[in-house]
């Protein structure tokens, strides 16, 4: 278990970021201390360290991911109560629950939580805070507090309302904020505890590293089944439950699991689950924490789908699924977008991401790993890996601006801060090549599935899948059948595919004139007939051109479609006049060297864009009307 391994690496590499809170858009983030995890809490009360009630309010969705103490049950709990050491649903820490609420039909989970918490203060390694906050559930005025701070709402009978209505907000005159954070009842709210002591800088409780190790120390000392540990080799106390929630919050996939004894998990081969493999707590508790933090920092999601890179040193690692532009942007954190990639040429761009990549591999350690990983849930309840692999950071790099030399091309279709065009020069995204090969409204189960697909492209050097060129390349071939914009985004992609397919022709976006390829030369005939109309054309009509219009039935019919389109251009020849005589020219000039046995009707190959493409840029470059 390899990606085990690399993750618990990766833990104790990183085991400084422990409870420090980042933030990423709108999402609030740390590594999790083992025997913790994370919930949404729409509730927080404030005792004093005497466990006297101060206050309540109703946490915003910005700042309602809290880190809590939990056991192995608790983690994995479904229908069974099994509270949570301190945090918890109300059901759980509210006393005078049924009070507010109605009878329970089973035995109160209260008893089971407050069971729980009097052992972790009863013991040797009992924080203050813990048992500050312990003598305020001992009240059991939980609910009625909360009502009282007005954060809960009960009806005349001090009943919890169950569902808010637009009566109810007419009678009360206004909406409770509580109302604002749930998506359930009020008696499903989930409460964190804090403790105030004056005088003092008071650090909350669900981000107090004395607190995390409080609990910690006090559940491992509890923990009594050894074994021999797969991950380590060590005899430790080990766990069948790992934890599920990975990719996101209420996800139910685990990585690990064996709790199926009436279907063929492993049954068959082992008679008990802990037969197949022993991993201890401490290890399956770190590696699951850090995979949790690593998707949350710089894992990549689609339809369920996570792409995920990362440094077994330092975390942060270029992505093989990012374009020359992103990719250059990680590696020189300097580069502002605005300035000098308005005004390079594909060539200098080219330069500078190899410079880049040349800067970041001589800061690398000779330790250093990329470590390469695809999830997706298999079942609702079971997390498959898809894809992983381990390479010296030095390597991957290696092949990173091998992709990105071998598949590059000339683009136009990102944008800077102030939303002009940018040109760069380098291999497109994986998700771009999926548009670009299967539509723009694609499904996102069909682009995933391409990401995937063209990862081992671009990590292992493997052929690019000849069904994704082919489909990109009927799709440059229908410039009609989409917008502009997407259509030159299509044809430059697929432009940077047919290079890597066809890498030892060395193909590259400057025209090449002594190529006599029929494929070829056929595209540039088709660009030069393009450009001539776009010249006679006025600015004010955008409409395609007869090479745009015709450009299928050119590529299944040259020689019998190209007849129609010289027909075609005759009055924007005349329109031209002597302006058109060059076009003229280069057409007659470009025919003469096609073959009178190629200048046929036989379907022209994917070169074809090549040629159409470096024709076109030929003719354009250095103009302001591309």
């Amino acid at each position: 278990m390899g990606w085990m391994n690399d993750l618990l690496e990766t833990y104790e590499n990183n085991v400084n970021q422990v409870g420090k809170f980042e933030q990423k858009g709108d999402k609030e983030f740390t590594l999790i201390p083992i025997a913790h995890t994370t919930q949404y809490a729409q509730i927080e009360v404030t005792v004093d360290v005497n466990g006297d009630f101060l206050q309540a309010k109703v946490v915003d969705k910005d700042n309602a991911n809290t880190v809590i103490p939990c056991t192995e049950s608790s983690s994995s709990r479904t229908s069974a109560p099994a509270p949570h050491p301190l945090h918890d649903k109300l059901i759980y820490v509210a006393g005078d629950f049924e009070k507010y609420v109605g009878k329970l039909k089973k035995s109160s989970p209260h008893n089971n939580y407050i069971d729980q918490l009097k052992k972790w203060c009863d013991s040797d390694y009992a924080n203050y805070k813990v048992k500050a906050i312990y003598q305020y559930i001992q009240k059991g005025t939980l609910i009625r507090d909360l009502i009282s701070a007005s954060v809960l709402v009960g009806d005349k009978n001090n009943v919890l309302i169950t569902k808010w209505s637009k009566e109810l907000e007419k009678n009360l005159g206004y909406k409770p904020a509580i109302f604002e954070v749930l998506s359930e009842t009020q008696d499903k709210a989930f409460v964190r505890f804090d403790v105030h002591q004056p005088n003092t800088i008071n650090k909350k409780v669900w981000k107090d590293k004395k607190v995390y190790d409080s609990f910690i120390s006090f559940y491992k000392n509890r923990l009594e089944k050894e074994d021999t540990c797969y991950i380590t080799g060590e005899v430790t106390p080990k766990t069948e439950t790992h934890l599920s929630g990975l990719r996101r919050s209420g996800d139910k996939a685990k990585l690990i699991s064996a709790n199926d004894t009436s279907g063929f998990t492993f049954r068959g081969r082992f008679n008990k689950g802990g037969e197949a493999v022993s991993i201890s707590y401490d290890v399956s508790q770190k590696a699951h924490n850090a995979l949790k933090w690593l998707i949350l920092k710089q894992g990549k999601s689609i339809d369920g789908r996570v792409f995920l890179v990362w440094g077994n040193e330092n975390t942060d690692a270029p992505s093989p699924q990012d374009d020359a532009l992103t990719l250059l942007s990680q590696l020189d954190p300097n580069l502002t977008v605005s300035n000098s990639l308005q005004v390079n040429t594909h060539e200098i761009f080219a330069d500078d991401v190899n410079k880049a990549i040349d800067g970041y591999k001589r800061e690398l350690s000779y330790n250093s790993n990329i470590i390469i990983m695809i999830f997706d849930a298999a079942t609702p309840g079971r997390l498959s890996i898809k894809y992983y692999q381990n390479l010296k950071e030095s390597e991957y790099i290696k092949r990173i601006q091998k992709w990105h030399n071998t598949c590059s091309w000339l683009h136009r279709y990102r944008k800077s801060n102030e939303g002009k065009h940018i040109k760069f020069c380098g291999a497109p995204a994986t998700r771009d090549i999926a548009n670009a090969a299967f539509g723009f409204k694609s499904s996102d189960k069909l682009i995933k599935e391409t990401m995937e697909r063209m990862l081992p492209c671009v990590i292992e050097g493997r052929k690019i899948p000849i069904d994704i060129i082919r489909s990109a390349i009927y799709r440059a071939s229908n410039p009609v059948s989409m917008e502009k914009w997407q259509w030159e985004k299509t044809l430059s992609i697929t432009c940077a595919l047919l290079k890597k397919h066809y890498e030892k022709e060395g193909y590259e976006v400057a025209l090449d004139e002594k190529n006599k390829s029929r494929d070829y030369l056929f595209g540039r005939l088709l660009a030069v007939a393009d450009v001539l109309e776009r010249r006679a054309l006025s600015k004010e009509e955008g409409r395609p051109t007869s090479a745009l219009r015709y450009m299928n039935a050119f590529a299944r019919h040259p020689a019998r479609t190209w007849k129609t389109i010289q027909t075609n251009l005759q009055p924007y020849q005349a329109k031209l006049g002597n302006k058109g005589i060059y076009y003229n020219r280069l057409i007659d000039e470009i025919a003469s060297n096609i073959s009178l046995e190629d200048f046929n009707n036989r379907a022209l190959g994917g070169v074809y864009l090549l040629g159409f493409y470096s024709q076109r840029h030929e003719l354009y470059n250095g103009k302001n009307d591309v």
